[in-house]
């Protein structure tokens, strides 16, 4: 599976071009040939860089794994984008903000689903690791809280999960199983997230007005 065409080709929001350019390779390498397939080497070749670049850049594995996970948390806000989902009206305006955002990662950047999902099994076996991937997931689950507070929520963490499990579950089995040839169509997602909100918050439930710095997003 090739990253090439599908991943952003945005500019880093930190750091150097370079160190973006090794993240990039290690995102790519990941989506086609696993944690086995990721190796500084590899990722000097796949980044066309001279022997010994990435290894200058992040000496150990988990370093590397710190700047994928960096990188990937970038990219995901980019395809997200946090800014555009409603942060007022009822449960229809929030769905069709959600459902836009996921309609758009699922079919536009499904490697990077790929990606999330090598990295969060690593995860599991690499204790810092997990504690940077959770802190790097911080800057999507926070406003989703605040979302839902918003919208009435008379418990916004336990309602903010059931939504994370809902994306969560719809993105895995779009991207990796048994829905990967069948993508439903944003106006499906969007039905979905509304039969979820509704359910937690109530047909007549409509967020507070937000002020103009607010976002929030669902991943």
């Amino acid at each position: 599976m090739s990253t090439r065409s599908t991943l952003p080709d945005s500019a880093p929001r930190a750091g150097s071009l370079r160190a973006a350019l090794i993240a990039d390779a290690a995102l790519g390498l990941l989506a086609e040939r696993g944690m086995r397939g990721l190796t500084h080497r590899a990722v000097d070749e796949r980044a066309g860089l001279p022997q010994g670049s990435t290894s200058n850049h992040a000496r150990t594995r988990e370093a590397l794994l710190e700047a994928a996970v960096r990188r990937l948390a970038e990219l995901e806000g980019q395809v997200l984008a946090p800014g555009e989902l409603a942060a007022s009206g009822g449960p229809e305006e929030m769905a069709a903000g959600l459902a836009h955002a996921l309609h758009r990662y699922l079919t536009g950047s499904a490697e990077l689903l790929v990606c999330r999902y090598e990295l969060a099994l690593e995860a599991t076996r690499r204790p810092a690791l997990r504690t940077f991937y959770d802190e790097a997931g911080r800057r999507f689950r926070e406003p989703l809280v605040a979302l839902m507070a918003a919208a009435g929520s008379a418990e916004p963490e336990r309602h903010a999960l059931s939504v994370v499990a809902w994306a969560e579950g719809m993105m895995f089995a779009c991207a990796v199983g048994s829905y990967h040839r069948a993508v439903p169509t944003e106006a499906q997602l969007a039905t979905g997230c509304a039969e979820l909100l509704r359910g937690m918050l109530g047909p007549g439930a409509t967020a507070a007005p937000a002020s103009s710095g607010d976002a929030a997003t669902g991943g």
